[in-house]
């Protein structure tokens, strides 16, 4: 697996290795015997999520301590834009974010640290995508940022997304409210 850090710290983009033959390719996606031993990342729950439209959005979510999570995005199936917002107020990137398109055929993924929250709008009909998770969900603790809060200038692909209601509601940014 080959890591590429991203602007915001701790973020990697990870593009598995593909060892090809006349039957197809074979690559691992995951090996705690990696760069993820370092970060001491372990998985505790693996998620699917699965999307019907283009321009959908999901996200941006994170999780509250104590149960803040890192997770691995990986798109199977279609293309996605996958957004990362630093939340860490203590971070020299607070309130930056970075985007990376994943999608089946280039086969990137994306660690996400705790303290920044993830969303991403899919770019094709029917999207699957895949996150490793080092924490259990905890809807207590579950939060998010709006997709088009004003604070954060999160440039999107597709206008007029689909949203949920829960993504459509969250309250705009403020210091102070309890993030990661």
């Amino acid at each position: 697996m080959i890591y590429k850090k991203a602007q915001i710290g701790g973020a990697f983009i990870v593009e598995p290795e593909l060892i090809y033959d006349d039957r197809g390719y074979f690559t691992r996606i995951f090996s705690y015997e990696s760069a993820f031993k370092k970060m001491s990342f372990k998985i505790v729950q693996v998620n699917h999520s699965f999307t019907l439209k283009m321009g959908t959005i999901r996200g941006l979510h994170f999780q509250k301590k104590p149960f803040e999570e890192a997770k691995i995005v990986q798109c199977l199936k279609g293309k996605i834009y996958d957004v990362v917002l630093d939340l860490r107020t203590s971070s020299p990137t607070f309130g930056h974010w970075i985007a990376e398109v994943l999608s089946e055929k280039n086969k990137k993924m994306l660690y996400v640290p705790p303290g920044l929250a993830q969303g991403f709008q899919t770019l094709t009909n029917n999207c699957l995508v895949q996150y490793f998770m080092s924490q259990f969900y905890s809807p207590i603790n579950s939060g998010g940022i709006k997709w088009n809060d004003p604070s954060f200038k999160v440039s999107w692909p597709i206008d007029n997304p689909r949203l949920s209601e829960k993504d459509k509601s969250w309250p705009p940014f403020k210091i102070g409210r309890q993030l990661c």
